[in-house]
Formats: C-alpha cells, sequence, structure tokens
C-alpha cells in the first residue's frame, strides 16, 4: 500500500485515540458547517453533509455541538464563521510534493503558520500549481476488516458501484473510486450491512516517492507539524514507505 494511505490511517488512529481534543473537535465542526453553508442543512438531501456527521460521530463529538455546527452553516442559528478553502503547495524532504489545505476564517494567519511549519521542518513553500498537478481528485472509503468484510466480499459489493480497487491496509480496506461516485460506493456498504471508518473526497499523487527510514522520519515530522496548525483541514504528500520502514517508525 502506498505511503499516503498509510500516513492516513496513522492520523485516523490518533484522531480516535485524542478524540477529546479541541483541535481534533474544531475541525470536524468547521467540515460540517461548510457542509451546510453549501448543500442546507438537510442531511438526506445533503451527502457532504451526512459524511462530515458521521465522521464527527464516530470520533464522539457530542451531538449537540454538531447540531449546533449544522445550524450555524445552514443559517438557522448566528454565528457561522466565513470559513474559506485555500491551498498551498510546497516540497517536503527528499523532494516529497505537499499539498496543505486550510479552512480559515484569516489568510494571512494561515499563510503564515504555513510558511513558519513548513520552513522550520525541512519543507519550502512553491508557487501554485507547481506540483497540485501530481495529484486528483478522489473518493476515498476506509472499511474496517471485520467477520464477513473481506476482500472478495467487499469487492462483490462496490465494483458495481463505481470503486476501481481495493486496497488492504491491514487491519481496514480503502476503497479507492472516482469522487462523483463516492456516495454511491458508500451507500452500497452500508447496504450491504458493512461498516465504514470514513467517506472523503480526497487528493492522491499520480506518482510517488520512495523514502528510506530517515527520510520518512523527516517527512512524517513534517506532516505533524503541519497538521497541528489550526487551519489546517488536509495535507496531502506524494511519499511511499514499505512496511518494514512503516514497522521501524511505529
Amino acid at each position: 500500500m502506498s505511503g499516503h494511505s498509510k500516513w492516513a490511517t496513522t492520523k485516523h488512529k490518533k484522531a480516535v485515540v485524542d478524540a477529546r481534543r479541541s483541535k481534533v473537535f474544531a475541525r470536524l465542526i468547521k467540515n460540517i458547517e461548510v457542509a451546510a453553508r453549501m448543500g442546507g442543512g438537510d442531511v438526506a438531501g445533503n451527502p457532504t453533509l451526512y459524511d462530515a456527521i458521521q465522521k464527527a460521530r464516530k470520533t464522539s463529538v457530542p451531538l449537540d455541538n454538531i447540531e449546533r455546527a449544522v445550524k450555524r452553516g445552514s443559517g438557522a442559528e448566528a454565528g457561522g464563521a466565513d470559513w474559506q478553502t485555500i491551498m498551498y503547495e510546497g516540497y517536503g524532504p527528499n523532494g516529497v510534493a505537499v499539498l496543505i489545505e486550510c479552512l480559515t476564517d484569516n489568510r494571512n494567519r494561515a499563510a503564515s503558520e504555513v510558511r513558519v511549519g513548513m520552513t522550520r521542518n525541512g519543507g519550502s513553500m512553491a508557487d501554485p500549481g507547481s506540483v497540485a498537478y501530481l495529484f486528483s481528485r478522489r473518493g476515498v472509503v476506509i472499511v474496517p476488516k471485520g467477520e464477513g468484510t473481506t476482500e472478495d466480499t467487499l469487492l462483490g459489493v462496490v465494483l458495481d458501484e463505481g470503486a476501481e480497487e481495493v486496497n488492504d491496509l491491514g487491519e481496514s480496506f480503502e476503497v479507492v473510486c472516482e469522487a462523483a461516485d463516492l456516495v454511491k460506493v458508500r451507500t452500497a456498504i452500508q447496504a450491504a450491512g458493512m461498516d465504514y471508518e470514513s467517506a472523503d473526497a480526497t487528493l492522491l499523487p499520480s506518482v510517488t516517492v520512495m523514502l528510506d527510514e530517515d527520510g520518512a522520519r523527516k517527512v512524517f515530522r513534517l506532516l505533524e507539524a503541519l497538521d497541528e496548525i489550526d487551519d489546517v483541514q488536509n495535507v496531502y504528500a506524494n511519499f511511499d514507505v514499505s512496511d518494514d520502514v512503516m514497522a521501524a517508525i511505529d
């Protein structure tokens, strides 16, 4: 499996362990507000909002917080911030391409903190378009392994709904599809009685840089530093690591 998948899995585990950290909650709440603002507060008619709420619930965000975020985003309650999505580009150690997706109400603060995070951890900023072409928007559903959830059974459920590949991540499966097919794939998984950990439209790299242990540690240090920034929602990078290197880092 590729490095981006391993990093995403590591982040998910970290989020579950640190579920009560206000920073994790704040990011999930932001996603709910934005989804409600863009598609309305009706969960049945807004699949993006549905998935944002599901992710928040799986990370133990209190129901009251979720409901207030939906109301703020949909305009039913005052207090919603003017969140703006901004994408920054750069290079990390070993020439790894990095995309930093921010959701912020202060562009100057976000730009400054991202630049500091990059330069202090072996990275450098790049001009818009320098690395974005290496990534494409894809739908990714993470399905935990369990009784009755095997690679063959999962393939049988998702292939007719537009899934392109199913990858074994160790404790879970990664289902990759076109971003436009994400809701169909997620719905099919649910209809088959399978649970899922997350369903996101994410950015996947078309080419990757293989890292040794030293390079992986440097890249992970950079990604962790960026992930600590409040305005940063997602960090994407085009690296790959072997199972042995991942085990050594773990």
